[in-house]
């Protein structure tokens, strides 16, 4: 499977550019993404002064009114892609074995999109205290991670089907009526399964969808408040580092150090 990448940096790009230890954030998440080995082709989109800070064969196109758009300016830039990995530009603590991990994970299953999913229980072991959304599940409390890989001919019709949905987020009527009333009644008493999400989720999209569930709380730990920046350089190297705490399942603990 051929991989290529879209890191989402958004029109301004001046949050992508906030000094993280010695270097922006987004460069962090790119360095992720190449040493990875499992990227093809790099595109960002976003401002011309993100141009400096990329790899000289990155391309960059510049970003949409909204995410949705700014997704289908990347995946332009490779129009004969099979896949496409859409990354946002605000997750720095992004390792390349978490992108490895989730792409090797997603050939296990069929489907047409993969999206990571990040369990509380994870995300408290490794950063404590760290501020998420979970979302109570019949499996588990779980966060969503900022990467989404898909079949780039299923993005266009996922793409108009997602705008609706995020035009329709204040509705929670019209978002009701889109999902189901059975649908929202195990959603609210916490009994609806990763199955069922998969599925309700897949019929909204117009495509086959799946969730996978990452032992990497990094790839769902993005900049969006100070409390996350902090975070961030603490790790990374701006100001005193403090060890994560020994998880309760150890086999966690050895995949930082690999």
């Amino acid at each position: 499977m051929e991989i290529d990448a879209v890191v989402l940096a958004g029109d301004g790009g001046g949050r992508a550019l906030l000094p993280v230890g010695s270097r922006p954030m987004i460069a962090w998440v790119v360095e992720a993404l190449l040493a990875s080995g499992r990227i093809r082709r790099l595109a960002v989109t976003g401002p011309q002064e993100l141009a400096p800070v990329l790899p000289p064969d990155a391309i960059l196109v510049p970003a949409g009114r909204t995410a949705v758009d700014s997704a289908l300016n990347g995946a332009a830039a490779f129009p004969e892609a099979e896949w496409l990995l859409l990354v946002t530009a605000d997750i720095p603590l992004l390792k390349p074995e978490a992108v490895k991990d989730f792409l090797d994970r997603c050939r296990e299953r069929p489907a047409d999109f993969y999206y990571p999913i990040v369990s509380r229980e994870c995300n408290e072991a490794f950063y404590p205290g760290v501020k998420r959304t979970y979302v109570r599940l019949r499996e588990g409390t779980f966060t969503g991670g900022n990467m989404v890989l898909i079949k780039a001919a299923a993005l266009l019709a996922c793409a108009r089907r997602g705008q609706e949905l995020v035009r329709l987020r204040k509705s929670p009527l019209a978002l009701s009526r889109l999902a189901g009333f059975k649908f929202i009644v195990k959603f609210l008493t916490h009994r609806l399964t990763i199955a069922e999400a998969e599925k309700n989720f897949s019929r909204l999209l117009g495509a086959r969808g799946a969730g996978i569930i990452s032992p990497f709380p990094e790839i769902g730990i993005d900049v969006d408040k100070e409390s996350d920046l902090e975070l961030a350089r603490r790790v990374l190297g701006d100001g005193p580092k403090e060890p994560p705490e020994e998880p309760p399942h150890g086999g966690w603990r050895h995949r930082h150090e690999q």
